[in-house]
């Protein structure tokens, strides 16, 4: 099972001193964050893209270039690339070249966003959020696999006896999970392709996600790809934590409370008590994240948020190493033990054997 952190790359104001990071201090902080996962033995880090302030990371594939520089095998992938109103063919030549690069240790999330006007800001409209994601997978699909694409469709000019550039690293493309929060269109478009789900479930209960994932599972076996149990899952989470709990809950409380993305409703205690935000010592991270496989079945990626909401950059490695030396190791174990032999442990990483066995 693969462990890693996603970053939102959002400049929030710390509410013990008032301070908005600049651009430039944020997007070092996530590279830094990055380099660090991999010093604590974490196996992932996702970059979000976002074009609107108050976020930074609007070219993921400029960063995540950067850190592959920096590191040896740590899995660079994205917490949403957005399939709606970016360009396939500039994702397809994008992220292959991200592959070369790092050697093969590229995946990413495909998504819609949920930023109403960062749509027209690119030509398109929200209103076909569903249409552009199925239509351009199917293109971005096509441009991986075959050496010369013709293409008409709705959203975008043709394409005759089209070839991007450069090819998938050994010919693998990057494994694609889609990722969702509310639409099951998209679990319907991972089961048809196979590919991986990716339940971003950081803000909403735990039973909406249930059905999501339970529907991905379903109709990944009727599409043939195999049992409802071996389908590719992901899992978002929210972490903070102090050797008592009590100090973590004092201390995360501020950030809590005055964070817009929480929304300045339900209290701390209610925001825990319908997601999977976990608040406390190590171990009742562990113990939340292993109730996870009882809510949505054996799963390949966990995923946690760490440097948001004005947290120091100081504070989140702290957190980092409390992760990758009390939490991770234990729930590596315990995953193992738990999973049956039939099921995938990781999803398959295009650089494997399982990989190359997966591309149709």
């Amino acid at each position: 099972m693969q462990f890693g952190i996603y970053s939102v790359g959002d400049r929030t104001a710390d509410p013990a001193t008032g301070r908005i990071p600049s651009e430039a201090e944020r997007i070092k902080a996530m590279v830094t964050v990055a380099l660090k996962a991999e010093e604590v033995g974490l196996d992932v880090f996702a970059s979000g893209e976002h074009h609107n302030p108050p976020h930074v990371p609007s070219s993921p594939t400029t960063m995540l270039g950067y850190i592959a520089a920096r590191t040896h095998r740590l899995i660079l992938s994205t917490a949403t690339t957005l399939i709606t109103t970016n360009d396939p063919v500039k994702i397809a030549e994008d992220y292959a070249m991200l592959q070369h690069l790092s050697d093969g240790r590229v995946d990413l999330v495909l998504g819609r966003g949920n930023t109403g006007p960062v749509y027209p800001w690119f030509g398109k409209d929200i209103r076909q959020g569903i249409p552009l994601a199925i239509e351009n997978y199917a293109l971005l699909h096509r441009l991986w696999r075959e050496e010369s694409v013709d293409w008409t469709s709705h959203f975008r000019t043709p394409l005759t006896a089209f070839t991007s550039t450069p090819r998938p690293l050994n010919g693998v493309p990057p494994f694609v999970w889609h990722g969702s929060i509310r639409s099951p269109e998209i679990a319907e478009q991972a089961a048809f392709y196979g590919d991986g789900f990716f339940a971003s479930n950081i803000l909403w209960p735990k039973e909406h996600f249930q059905r999501l994932i339970g529907l991905y599972r379903h109709r990944y076996a009727h599409y043939g790809h195999g049992a409802p149990e071996q389908a590719i899952v992901g899992l978002g989470g929210q972490v903070f934590m102090r050797e008592n709990s009590q100090d973590a809950v004092r201390e995360f409380r501020p950030y809590f409370d005055n964070a817009p993305v929480y929304g300045h409703g339900p209290s701390l205690e209610e925001f825990m008590a319908e997601t999977p935000l976990t608040v406390g010592s190590p171990q009742q991270v562990i113990d939340r994240t292993l109730a996870s496989r009882d809510y949505f079945g054996d799963y390949q990626r966990q995923m946690f948020v760490m440097d948001h909401a004005g947290l120091s950059l100081k504070t989140v490695l702290e957190q980092l190493d409390i992760l990758g030396e009390q939490v991770v190791p234990v729930l590596r174990k315990e995953f193992a033990s738990l999973r049956p032999t039939e099921v995938p442990s990781d999803p398959p990483h295009p650089a494997s054997p399982a990989g190359r066995d997966r591309v149709q």
